[in-house]
């Protein structure tokens, strides 16, 4: 029997601009090498994951390791769903196929949008975009990987966007809507809102993969998998959220460890505290829950997840997940300090693989998921595993002042250099001198929103008369900011700042 599952039948495979025939070549294929010869992939070997790249270690995970490391664990994932039953089979291939190339090209692109500095640079390039410069939209991480994909980056076909399958656009598209999408929305009860929207969709999402200017090439791409609801991933976007999480979860611990980050005595009393008191917390007042003790964290942890997720979110597996991770990371791992021996990496690799292997087995395949899950997810024991490991990381490692401080200090660089390009391009005597780049950026973009207003006019109802200029001008300074690099960016503000004398070196290619 041929258990090649079918993939795409409804023109999953074509482009946007027909290309000349390639014998021999698989047109995912060409997709993923496409993505990896890009120059923004290249940049996120030089952008934050969660630490800084001199953390420590032998290794510590960059945009870059982190998306190989995505790619790795969607590729067997998707392999082993080829490995399934007959009746399995036979859904994937209705709901639109799961090609482990389509897979390894989106896990290859997911963080291509990420800008300097790590999340807390996209949540502040976001308030910058909104509050300064003026964007409805603002900034996000997911929008900007498909714009790099759909407009930013060229290739020889076309010298706006890549050219690829709709297949592999459609696979980025973790949350499949824009931010403004959902402005018109009333009160929604948070466990009946897509993960990623937020409690005030009225607000707009928190979370979205198309910018206004995209919304119409998102809807495209899409519409080749008619077995998937609205709001819904495709599968194989499925399999790279899941492996994204995974790879959160498991492989930044690597770093964490060997920084000495995560400490035994601290994770051992809140994991232990919580297993020990549970009972009596449930007594308590959200309000009367103090992250200062141990326990409290956790137990807030377990709060947020019965109100948003009481489909999935059980009491007893929550538990078992807690004391699977205290034995096998508190008691396992962290009970061994590192010591930059090789006994203590090979800890490291067995303890990374041991969980790996695990998680990427555990997925399971649905019909008709609910809002907040998806066609492919991860089994209830395993939701609840990477749920507490990624309590770990971020009650341990995000949560420390040390770290906020140099953050802090980071994101003053991102509203800079947004202040000092928004200046210098509207100065009329020397706006022409602004990196060519940006020049030729804002001209594009004042195009794209001109075909918007054109298509949507709606959507500029009470816009004024240089509106189209003033969006065009705003994206171009954001799409700018957020295609540099960490060194990229400290080097450009030092010299609009006037803090430099490094004048040729800090400035070149830029």
């Amino acid at each position: 029997m041929n258990t090649r599952v079918k993939t795409h039948q409804s023109g999953g495979r074509e482009r946007a601009i027909v290309e000349p025939n390639r014998a021999g070549d698989d047109e995912f294929r060409v997709d993923v090498e496409r993505i990896r010869f890009s120059p923004y992939f290249s940049r996120l070997s030089s952008v934050t994951q969660v630490i800084p790249q001199g953390g420590s270690g032998t290794l510590v995970h960059n945009r870059l390791t982190h998306s190989l490391k995505v790619s790795a664990v969607a590729r067997s994932i998707a392999i082993n769903l080829r490995s399934t039953d007959e009746s399995t089979r036979r859904l994937i291939s209705d709901l639109g196929g799961c090609d482990p190339v389509v897979v390894q090209a989106a896990a290859a692109a997911h963080d291509l949008g990420h800008p300097p500095f790590g999340h807390l640079g996209e949540q502040e390039l976001d308030r910058v975009a909104r509050n300064m410069l003026g964007l409805p939209d603002g900034f996000e991480g997911n929008a900007q990987s498909f714009r790099i994909l759909t407009a930013l980056d060229s290739c020889a076909a076309t010298p706006r966007g890549m050219n690829l399958t709709r297949a592999v656009r459609a696979a980025v598209l973790k949350y499949p809507w824009t931010r403004n999408a959902w402005r018109s929305k009333g009160p929604i009860a948070p466990e009946l809102l897509p993960r990623g929207v937020g409690t005030d969709p009225a607000a707009g999402a928190m979370k979205y993969s198309a910018y206004d200017i995209e919304a119409a090439e998102m809807a495209d791409v899409l519409s080749v998998f008619p077995g998937i609801a609205q709001n819904q991933q495709t599968l194989e976007c499925s399999v790279m959220d899941i492996a994204d999480d995974i790879a959160y979860a498991v492989h930044d611990l690597d770093d964490f460890y060997r920084a000495g980050i995560l400490q035994y005595t601290s994770v051992s009393a809140e994991l232990r505290a919580w297993l020990e008191n549970a009972t009596s917390f449930q007594a308590l007042k959200t309000s009367e829950l103090d992250q200062r003790h141990p326990g409290h964290a956790l137990e807030l942890t377990w709060r947020r997840l019965v109100a948003k997720d009481p489909w999935i979110a059980n009491a007893d597996a929550f538990r078992d997940s807690v004391q699977r991770v205290g034995h096998d990371l508190v008691d396992g791992l962290l009970a061994v300090p590192y010591d930059g021996g090789l006994q203590a990496d090979r800890a490291v690799t067995s303890f990374t693989r041991r969980w790996i292997d695990r998680l990427q087995e555990s997925v399971t395949v649905d019909r008709t998921p609910i809002v907040r899950s998806g066609h492919i997810r991860l089994s209830d024991e395993a939701w609840h595993d990477v749920v507490v490991l990624k309590f770990v990381h971020s009650r341990f490692v995000l949560d420390r002042s040390d770290l906020a401080v140099y953050q802090r200090g980071q994101t003053r660089i991102i509203r800079s250099l947004a202040e000092g390009f928004s200046t210098w391009l509207n100065d009329p005597d020397d706006a022409g001198r602004a990196p060519r780049r940006l020049l030729d950026s804002v001209e594009a973009t004042t195009e794209e929103y001109r075909q918007l207003r054109e298509s949507n006019p709606e959507l500029f109802s009470q816009a004024g008369p240089n509106e189209i200029n003033r969006l065009g001008q705003a994206r171009a300074i954001v799409d700018y900011i957020a295609s540099f690099t960490d060194a990229q960016a400290v080097s450009l503000n030092s010299l609009l700042t006037g803090t430099s004398d490094s004048l040729w070196e800090a400035g070149r290619g830029l």
